[in-house]
C-alpha cells in the first residue's frame, strides 16, 4: 500500500467522492515458481480493481486455469475468481415478464483456491490458518506435493516481491516524503519497476541449468518469455507494442 497525495483518513468528503487520492494498493498476480510478475493493477481495494487484475491475468495466460491460487483473506478474491473461472449455467425465466436471471456460477472441479487467515496480537502475527475456498484437501495436498517451491499454503513469495519493489521504487517506501502525488506517474513508475524486475534482475533464489551448470536467470527467462538477461540499454530501447 502507498499513498496518493495524502492519507486516506485526511481526505475531505469532496476528495473521497472525486477519487484518485488517499490510499493506493498494488494488486499483483505473481507466479511463485518463476518469481514472474504476470499482472499489476494499481488502485483502491475494490471489486473493480480485483476484476481488472484477474481479467488481465486470464488474458495474459490464455485462459489456462492455474494449478493453485493462494491469497490473503480479502473477500473480493473469492467473488472474482469464481466470476473469472467459474462455469456458467443458464437459468430459465419463469413467465413472460422481467429480466432474464443471471446464470448460476459454479466452481469447476479443477479450480483450487486457498487463502490465509492471519491472527494478530499487538500488531504481530501469532498464528496462521489455511482455508480452502474452492477445491478439496486432497487436491491441495497433491498440488503442494508437486510444487518445486513450497510445501504449504503461503503468501511469502508475493510479500517478498512487495518488499523488493519498495526498495526499487522510492514512491512506495514507508514513512517518507517520496510518496506519489500523481496517479498516472505512480502507475508508470510501478510498471517501470515491474519490467526491470522481470527482465533485468536475477533473483538469488532462482536459476536454471545450462551447459556450464547452474546459472542465474531472470524471472522472464524462467517464464520462457526471453532467452537472456536484458541490459539497461535493452530495456530502454525496446519498442513496446500498444495494447489493442
Amino acid at each position: 500500500m502507498v499513498l496518493r497525495e495524502k492519507k486516506q483518513g485526511h481526505l475531505t468528503p469532496e476528495e473521497r467522492a472525486a477519487g484518485r487520492l488517499g490510499d493506493d494498493w498494488d494488486h499483483v498476480a505473481f507466479a511463485a515458481q518463476t518469481a514472474f510478475v504476470v499482472s499489476v493493477v494499481c488502485g483502491p481495494r475494490t471489486l473493480r480493481q480485483t476484476r481488472d487484475l484477474l481479467g488481465d491475468f486470464k488474458r495474459r495466460t490464455d485462459g489456462v486455469l492455474p494449478r493453485l491460487i493462494t491469497s490473503d483473506e480479502l473477500s473480493n478474491y473469492e467473488t472474482v475468481i469464481l466470476e473469472t473461472y467459474g462455469d456458467r449455467t443458464p437459468r430459465v425465466r419463469h413467465g413472460d415478464r422481467g429480466r432474464f436471471p443471471n446464470p448460476t456460477l459454479t466452481a469447476p472441479p479443477d479450480l483450487l483456491y486457498a487463502l490465509l487467515h492471519k491472527h494478530r496480537k499487538n500488531g504481530r502475527v501469532v498464528k496462521i490458518d489455511t482455508r480452502i475456498v474452492f477445491g478439496t484437501q486432497g487436491a491441495l495436498d497433491l498440488a503442494l506435493a508437486d510444487s518445486p517451491v513450497s510445501t504449504h499454503v503461503n503468501t511469502a513469495f508475493i510479500e517478498r516481491y512487495n518488499g523488493t519493489d519498495r526498495h526499487r521504487n522510492s514512491r512506495k517506501v514507508r514513512k517518507t516524503y517520496a510518496f506519489s502525488k500523481d496517479w498516472d506517474r505512480h502507475e508508470e513508475a510501478t510498471w517501470l519497476s515491474v519490467v526491470g524486475y522481470n527482465y533485468c534482475w536475477t533473483p538469488r533464489t532462482r536459476g536454471q541449468r545450462g551447459p556450464n551448470g547452474w546459472q542465474p536467470a531472470t524471472p522472464a527467462m524462467l517464464q520462457g518469455t526471453t532467452d537472456r538477461k536484458w541490459s539497461a540499454d535493452d530495456f530502454l530501447r525496446y519498442q513496446m507494442v500498444p495494447r489493442k
